[in-house]
């Protein structure tokens, strides 16, 4: 029998999009990784996300059983975030005369992304389907831990989540904090909310030991660390931190830049763990406008780091592992996170991961086992968590291989197989609330 036929939705951000580039992150990552298990699971899946390319083709293929739909809504290019909601009616408009190219009708409508949600809440009962949601992020969440001058999210999407839960027929979240934010937050009834932990591709992010080997050893997480280091034309002994993602203050590159000055003025003074400063490097590029990385690099020259803080552009997937590898630390100082995928891709690369202690990051990363979750956002705390675990070869090498033991328990099709059990309860509610 054939699989289940699903639509899903990604009006701001489609899954072709560079990860850490504008708006696309760790969701991009999800939406592709997640649709390809599907497939591989014998789905099919179309993605629909909002043309944003002149003269791109209509239906573009992303795998086998994968394509991606680019629907007319509002001007083609770049539109900022805040005005993306005011093109929703046409998004939806466009996507339900769209219908199925296959001309069988869709077994289940997943949208991403509060404003996908709103979409759905209108093709959901028009195509008959029921209406699968996942949130990736909570503005209730997000405003109760904004970055300084970060701008809080409005009213209005606050509305159209709420909206988005009361439609929805399942309510998919990533960790249980998250179940339980949508819940204490937003009123969602505890039956329709379901946990379904992303995965990781560890054909793309792994140690990069030899075939047949078996499990890591430091020695082998050394060595790799050499062999990247060497292909990317790094110097094999500076102690390298490593943030990869958005150039935005929810994700608080900031934090990182102030830590390293705390750290070259403690090596200057004698006072450091370590003989030499780390270099920061940054993957990313800026998100909520292109002054974002203007004003990083300008606090890197007001702190006099100019030559510790090397801003690059985002990379793709198998360049992005080698840099994991190569890092001594890869640091996550978010506001927030509903998860936190460069956390378990980093780890699956056996790289530790310092990560800030909140939401979801609290489950991507096994506090002492798969790396450090450091309280609050103070440059201080931070300069001694990195500090300390730079100047401890032996501490990372065992955090290292935990990362690795922790990501040969999330694989994407565990996560696919998962997302079709929750399929499979949508359709037994929406069948129920129709009856």
């Amino acid at each position: 029998m054939a699989g289940p036929r699903i639509a899903m939705l990604s009006v701001h951000t489609s899954p072709l999009d560079q990860p850490g580039s504008g708006d696309a992150g760790g969701m991009n990552v999800y939406l592709a990784s997640l649709a390809r298990a599907l497939a591989d699971a014998g789905a099919r899946v179309d993605i629909f996300t909002r043309a944003v390319r002149p003269g791109a083709p209509a239906v573009e293929p992303l795998a086998d059983g994968v394509r991606v739909r680019h629907v007319p809504a509002g001007p083609a290019g770049g539109v900022a975030k805040e005005d993306l909601p005011d093109h929703v009616p046409d998004f939806t408009a466009h996507l339900v005369e769209a219908g199925d190219p296959w001309g069988e009708p869709y077994d289940v409508v997943h949208s991403h992304y509060w404003l996908s949600g709103l979409a759905a809440s209108v093709a959901s009962p028009l195509w008959a389907a029921p209406m699968v949601h996942t949130m990736h992020t909570l503005a209730k969440v997000k405003n109760s831990a904004l970055a300084p001058g970060d701008r809080p999210e409005p009213a209005r999407r606050i509305r159209g989540e709420e909206r988005v839960v009361r439609r929805a027929h399942a309510l998919v979240a990533s960790t249980d904090a998250e179940a339980v934010d949508l819940v204490r937050r937003y009123g969602a009834d505890p039956s329709a909310v379901h946990v379904v932990e992303p995965g990781v591709d560890r054909a793309v992010f792994h140690p990069d030991v030899p075939a047949g080997a078996g499990a890591p050893t430091p020695a082998d997480l050394a060595a790799a660390q050499r062999r990247a280091r060497a292909e990317l034309g790094l110097d094999p002994d500076e102690p390298i931190v490593l943030f990869a993602g958005r150039v935005q203050p929810l994700k608080g590159p900031d934090v990182l830049v102030r830590a390293v000055a705390a750290l070259a003025a403690d090596v200057a003074a004698g006072t450091a763990p370590l003989r030499r400063p780390p270099r920061l490097v940054v993957l990313g590029g800026p998100s909520g406008g292109a002054h974002r990385l203007a004003d990083l690099a300008g606090l890197a020259r007001a702190l006099g780091l100019a030559g510790l803080v090397d801003l690059r552009r985002p990379v793709a997937p198998r360049e992005l592992a080698r840099w994991y590898r190569a890092a001594d630390v890869v640091a996550m100082p978010s506001r927030s996170e509903s998860f936190g995928l460069v956390a378990a891709e980093a780890q699956a690369c056996g790289t530790p991961v310092v990560a800030a202690d909140v939401g979801g990051l609290r489950a991507a990363v096994r506090d002492g086992v798969s790396g450090l979750l450091v309280p609050g956002h103070a440059a201080g705390t931070w300069a001694r968590a990195l500090g300390a675990l730079l100047a401890d070869r032996d501490r990372r090498a065992r955090l290292g291989l935990g990362g690795v033991r922790l990501a040969g328990q999330r694989g994407w099709d565990a996560a696919a197989a998962a997302m079709l059990a929750v399929y499979r309860r949508a359709r037994e509610r929406a069948a129920l609330v129709a009856a």
